[in-house]
């Protein structure tokens, strides 16, 4: 039934200055009126200078975001928002979700339903869950399929499964190799929705990426906590000694670089996703194997496969040398990418056993290579 809609915008600005907000969209127009932007989506996030309201708005080119302070800012702007003549209204609470549609003649449609609880029928669903809402405003910056949004979700569940509950008050990451920075950002959303001040800097050998990340990070809100560096793996010059260490698809012995970087800072964790494996493969091509795995590199595209799994073993081994615990998982399903193993590790500081020395030693001398790892770790 109609009800005028003062009043039910009235409910809306309370349901948005309110603590249990959840998210809340506004779009469309109403009869012969335009608004100034032809969407804005607004949340509560957590940023290092304390809880914000996000709102992200768009004029139809790009959007903009800004994150306003509780009280008097927030107050104004959804007031401001508020003005515009948009023509829907969808807001969700811990408690409700409310729809609002402005009809022709200008009255307030208004439907509310309760927020949904836990349930036996929703378990399955439930887990499915994104960690990082497909409609947060980091895709719209930087766009990005269902492949896409699906790579990203699969990283922040190895992120979330590879962390302790409970975070240092201040964590700080670095994404070497980081390339457009999707899964910078991921990370740092999602982290810092975890409660914890998040430093991230992302390093890249190009300049224009660097600009251009940054340029994200401005649109973003969060180039305070965001940065980026131009240079080398290795001679990289960060504001910080990172305690996580990100390097996913950095190609060939660039994932050398990053472990052994991550090594020397100490890092607490380590995520490594490999890409292509030339070097140990093309030494195995120049070697004889080791009786009686002859088959194995006689055939090219046997010798590459065996080359890829050999690589990450050794790599594995040598992290747990150094007194990392380390676990080969699947990054993303096959379908999705090849290259989907990740190497998940955490520095426990353990002291190598004289049977991990002898096993590792057996392996590289029997196969006779040299890792990448190795060498830069010596």
């Amino acid at each position: 039934m109609p009800q005028p809609l003062d009043q039910a915008l009235a409910e809306v600005r309370e349901l948005l200055l309110a603590p249990g907000l959840t998210r809340a969209v506004a779009a469309g127009r109403r009869r012969g009126q335009v608004p100034t932007v032809t969407r804005a989506q607004i949340r509560p996030v957590s940023l290092k200078s304390g809880p914000r309201l996000q709102i992200v708005t768009d004029d139809g080119s790009r959007p903009y975001t800004r994150n306003v302070a509780p009280g008097a800012e927030a107050t104004a702007a959804i007031d401001e928002l508020l003005a515009e003549p948009f023509g829907n209204w969808h807001v969700e609470t811990g408690s409700v979700t409310l729809q609002l549609r402005i009809t022709k003649k200008g009255e307030a449609q208004v439907h509310r339903s309760a927020a949904a609880g836990p349930s036996p029928e929703t378990t399955h669903d439930r887990a499915k869950q994104w960690l990082l809402d497909p409609g947060d405003p980091l895709f719209e910056v930087l766009g990005g399929n269902a492949a896409k949004r699906r790579q990203i979700d699969a990283f922040l569940r190895a992120l979330a499964a590879t962390l302790p509950e409970h975070l240092p008050p201040t964590l700080r990451v670095v994404d070497l190799g980081c390339g457009n920075a999707y899964l910078t950002f991921a990370a740092y959303r999602y982290l810092a929705e975890r409660g914890v001040a998040v430093e991230v800097a992302g390093v890249d050998v190009r300049e224009d990426q660097r600009v251009r990340n940054s340029a994200v990070a401005e649109q973003l809100g969060c180039s305070a906590e965001v940065t980026f560096v131009a240079g080398t793996i290795e001679a990289a010059d960060l504001p910080f000694t990172p305690d996580l260490v990100l390097a996913l698809h950095a190609c060939d012995t660039a994932t050398d670089q990053a472990l052994a970087q991550a090594v020397r800072w100490g890092a607490h964790w380590v995520l490594a996703a490999p890409c292509c494996h030339h070097d140990i493969a093309a030494q195995l091509k120049g070697n004889t194997a080791p009786s009686p795995y002859g088959e194995i590199t006689r055939h090219a595209i046997l010798r590459e496969r065996f080359a890829d799994v050999l690589t990450d073993s050794l790599r594995a081994a040598l992290l747990r040398l150094n007194g990392y615990r380390v676990d080969v998982v699947e990054f993303v399903d096959s379908a999705h990418t090849p290259r989907n193993l990740l190497l998940r590790a955490r520095r426990t500081g353990a002291t190598p056993t004289a049977e991990q020395r002898a096993e590792y030693d057996a392996l590289v001398g029997q196969w006779g290579v040299k890792p990448a790892l190795a060498l830069m770790l010596s």
